[in-house]
């Protein structure tokens, strides 16, 4: 089922809006914590279907999936991340991006909204000292409300060396 397709329209608005002062970020749950990507990256949001596995392939990376006739790998945020498992049930959805020009499912626990921010609402994310906390990821923390918005670099993570999705030479 498509829950969500971004149109034309959509894309220039969320231009403007960047232009502006400020951006559009869909944001998502895992877990107990909530994260924000840029809206630009989203193509639609699909429910969660069973990919088809791939043999040898990283934990995080659940297998493909054929969107229309496209293969499209399917990565679950939450394993990769780091976060504890849990069943996924009906509010399970995957992500489906544009990253560097190659499609790509993001599974996560369950979508809340499209939030505008202000650049002034987004703090930068914190240095930590301890090397085995990875924050290259993270762009900003942005406080909506009482809510913690965690801003992260979707592009960045689905191009990164270790998910082995997209060529860096490309």
């Amino acid at each position: 089922m498509n829950t969500f397709e971004q149109s034309p329209s959509q894309t220039k608005r969320g231009s403007a809006a960047a232009a502006g002062g400020s951006a559009e970020y869909l944001s998502f749950r895992l877990g107990a914590e909530e994260y924000g990507i840029d809206i630009l990256r989203v193509q639609e949001i699909r429910s969660y279907e069973e990919p088809t596995r791939i043999a040898n392939s990283p934990p995080h990376l659940k297998g493909v999936v054929n969107l229309r006739g496209v293969i499209v790998p399917v990565v679950d945020l939450r394993i990769k991340l780091g976060c504890e498992k849990i069943e996924y049930n009906s509010f399970t959805v995957v992500i489906v991006l544009n990253v560097k020009g190659r499609v790509v499912g993001a599974v996560v626990d369950s979508v809340s909204d499209v939030l505008e921010l202000a650049h002034d609402q987004i703090r930068p994310a914190p240095e930590m000292a301890n090397a085995a906390v990875d924050t290259t990821f993270i762009t900003g923390i942005a406080s909506v409300g009482e809510r913690m918005l965690i801003l992260m670099d979707i592009e960045a993570l689905m191009a990164s060396a270790d998910m082995g999705l997209i060529d860096s030479r490309a």
